[in-house]
């Protein structure tokens, strides 16, 4: 049976890089494969501290050496793609060298202002394999000397319907009230005036569900004590993303820039008017047929309310899928450990 250890600084919280490692997780499981989870921090089958990306004490190579011992094939997740600790990349490095690894992009120095002065990223190895999450961030790495395959995240099983009725009680909103979702965290990046400024124009009660990170907190209370509309944080204990979406009229992700961009798709299957920012992986993404509206002209989402039109969902929805349901995931994960020389028996 081969054996994966799917690796990042940290797992299993709400973040995009937990939710994208989570499904393949899942998804190698269910192909047959014994996997095994390794982090710094967050839930993990084997919690290494000196992974954490904000820890103080990077962990050393063999300490690494040990935790991966067994393992056929390392999925890194963003540990080799951004410097957030570079100490800590390093011990992974050396852990690495010589055996067989993806290692999987989600962002990458130079879509950050703070790290795009840095050379060198990512590291190479021949026995690696670079993975990217777009084919924007595949021909970026070309261009610096990296091969990449393009990999588009997936579900290992389509996520349930949420409980539309819990969430909005959960919430305390009237049943005419109309509730604007922001699924991400607080982050300059995400834009979270975008998100505030369409739910003003739209008469709507603005839902954040995602911590404030980066020393964020400060810039994002102001935002919300000058909000023109009700504001709502954090996702209730008992409820689950899933029910997030159910309670939501419409999805904003007005991020000025995303690796991907999970509600994306989440909205697609939830069944969610989506209003995007025009980012260039949503950009890619939406030349596979989806339809979204502005974030920064309201009317068009203003007159869907108004008028609307279920048709657009139902496409949206097949689409997301199509494009990224259990058997376009793992067919990818099929070639990706095929390129990797594995070949687990699928079940």
């Amino acid at each position: 049976m081969t054996t994966v250890a799917v690796l990042s600084f940290r797992l299993g919280v709400a973040d995009g890089v937990s939710v994208a490692a989570a499904q393949w997780a899942t998804a190698l499981r269910r192909m047959g494969c014994r996997v095994r989870t390794v982090a710094g921090a967050g839930a993990a089958d084997r919690l290494v501290p000196g992974l954490a990306f904000d820890t103080r004490s990077p962990a050393r190579s063999r300490e690494l050496v040990a935790a991966l011992r067994g393992i056929d094939l390392v999925v890194v997740e963003n540990v080799c793609s951004l410097p957030m600790n570079p100490p800590v990349t390093e011990a992974l490095v050396q852990a690495l060298r010589g055996r067989r690894a993806v290692l999987r992009h989600h962002d990458l120095p130079w879509e950050r202002e703070h790290y795009a002065h840095l050379r060198g990223w990512p590291p190479d190895d021949p026995s690696w394999q670079h993975v990217a999450i777009s084919q924007h961030s595949a021909t970026e790495l070309a261009r610096r000397g990296i091969d990449a395959t393009a990999v588009y995240h997936g579900y290992a099983r389509i996520p349930r319907r949420g409980d539309r009725a819990a969430g909005r009680a959960a919430l305390g909103l009237t049943p005419h009230q109309r509730l604007l979702l922001q699924p991400t965290r607080a982050i300059p990046r995400k834009n979270v005036a975008g998100g505030i400024a369409l739910a003003q124009a739209l008469d709507a009660v603005y839902w954040l569900t995602g911590a404030a990170e980066e020393g964020y907190g400060p810039q994002l209370a102001h935002l919300l004590a000058r909000a023109n509309c009700p504001v709502r944080r954090g996702l209730p204990s008992g409820l689950q993303m899933a029910d997030a979406y159910a309670a939501a009229d419409a999805v904003v992700l007005p991020s000025t820039w995303e690796g991907f961009g999970m509600p994306l798709i989440e909205s697609a299957l939830a069944g969610r008017p989506l209003a995007v920012n025009d980012y260039p992986v949503a950009r890619e993404v939406a030349r596979l047929g989806f339809s979204w509206f502005p974030v920064e002209d309201p009317a068009p989402l203003a007159a869907w309310f108004v008028d609307p039109d279920p048709a657009l969902l139902a496409r949206n929805r097949a689409l997301a899928r199509h494009h990224f349901g259990p058997e376009a995931l793992t067919g990818r994960l099929v070639d990706t450990l095929a390129r990797a020389g594995l070949h687990p028996r699928t079940r």
